[in-house]
């Protein structure tokens, strides 16, 4: 399946090197430096500033503003929020979607298979997929209020599909999601979907805090 096509507004140019990693929680953002790496003036970008900022993905320190980050606390109850809305939507997708959406949807699952070893790739692709769960859904205020948890989700740096073993996993998941679409199972479809997300944060929170040993260890050494 092609790739989407490229962004061409300021706004969804920066919010997509924010999801695509080249800006990562604590990076400062420059307004001549964005206008010139996307080769756009600086209005329609201090514009895109000003928006990321009211949606909170960017914090002001001092005068400049900060990819913003999500704590502990925080990244829980977006997680809790996600695994509602998402489970909703797929829901709502074994009732309504069509069978060409179902179609795209089995293509997906089975395309993302050459893809195992390179978690960017199934990370862009992971998102995709979860969309086209979204409009599957066939409502748009349930799309709109994703795209926003979505969009906090950039917030995280890494992506829990680089954790050893966890891109199998939730390719598996995948399937067993669409499988339960394709038999139009709403309760199934739900619970394959908020399962799917409740993994992806236990993998999140594991991978956090081996993270935070390891750094303890590095700090332990120097002293």
């Amino acid at each position: 399946m092609a790739d989407l096509k490229p962004p061409t507004d300021a706004y969804s140019l920066v919010l997509e090197a924010i999801d695509a990693g080249i800006y990562r929680p604590g990076d400062r953002l420059v307004e001549n430096e964005l206008a010139e790496r996307f080769g756009v003036s600086r209005t329609p970008i201090r514009e895109a500033l000003q928006r990321l900022e009211t949606q909170s993905l960017l914090h002001r320190d001092g005068r400049s503003l900060i990819v913003a980050s999500l704590d502990h606390n925080q990244m829980a109850e977006l997680y809790v929020v996600r695994s509602e809305l998402e489970g909703l939507a797929a829901e709502l997708a074994a009732r309504h979607a069509t069978s060409e959406e179902l179609r795209v949807l089995r293509r997906m699952v089975a395309t993302d298979q050459g893809r195992l070893g390179d978690p960017q790739a199934l990370s862009r692709s992971n998102r995709r997929f979860h969309k086209q769960i979204h409009l599957a859904s066939h409502n748009k205020f349930l799309v709109q209020q994703l795209d926003l948890v979505h969009r906090s989700m950039a917030l995280l740096a890494t992506t829990s599909l680089a954790v050893e073993g966890r891109e199998v996993d939730a390719l598996a998941e995948h399937d067993r999601i669409v499988s339960a679409l394709e038999q139009r199972d709403e309760k199934a479809a739900r619970a394959a979907l908020s399962l799917h997300i409740s993994r992806a944060y236990e993998t999140r929170l594991a991978a956090d805090a081996e993270n935070d040993i390891m750094s303890e260890g590095k700090e332990r050494q120097l002293r």
